[in-house]
């Protein structure tokens, strides 16, 4: 089984060094992956796109209360259904997040927000052998924000694991 392995931040990322550099929060998961033409959308959605339910169920609770608080969230469904467009564009929305970056071989998604601004990179490589690497930077705004991720950033850590682990045992990667 292919494993998925913790990384820095890959250094040619469309993420701006500076704002990793000064991240409150970062990680980078990599995995090799099997499948010939995936495009990075492809990956993403590899990734992203086949939640668990339970999963789904704890982003909406999370996105209520975050609604409550008057913080800007995804609608329901886009977390409860990953609705896939023939082509994507900056500007456009992939799952409940709109894209910030997108080229061959990047593409980065994210939300900025009064409590914290974060990013999600999934990169493609080629070379030497086929890797998928997903980064999440969080930069804080506030106390709030870093309370937020005193407590998601354990389940976050655990949950990008498993997400790449169940996309490559269905063989998406």
């Amino acid at each position: 089984m292919t494993k998925v392995i913790e990384i820095h931040v890959p250094a040619d990322s469309a993420l701006d060094k500076q704002v990793v550099a000064s991240a409150w929060f970062s990680d980078c998961y990599q995995a090799k992956f099997t499948r010939t033409g995936m495009s990075v959308t492809d990956l993403f959605e590899a990734v992203f796109g086949h939640s668990p339910g339970w999963l789904k169920a704890l982003l909406i609770l999370r996105n209520r209360l975050a609604g409550w608080a008057g913080l800007a969230v995804a609608p329901d469904a886009a977390i409860l259904s990953f609705d896939r467009k023939a082509a994507y564009a900056v500007g456009d929305t992939i799952g409940p997040w709109p894209i910030f970056h997108l080229s061959e071989t990047e593409l980065v998604a994210g939300r900025d927000n009064r409590h914290l601004d974060f990013r999600v990179s999934v990169i493609k490589s080629n070379t030497p052998v086929p890797t998928v690497a997903v980064s999440t930077i969080c930069n804080v705004h506030n106390v709030f924000g870093k309370t937020y991720l005193l407590f998601i950033v354990p389940f976050h850590r655990w949950g990008m694991r498993q997400l790449m682990h169940r996309a490559i045992a269905a063989g998406r990667l």
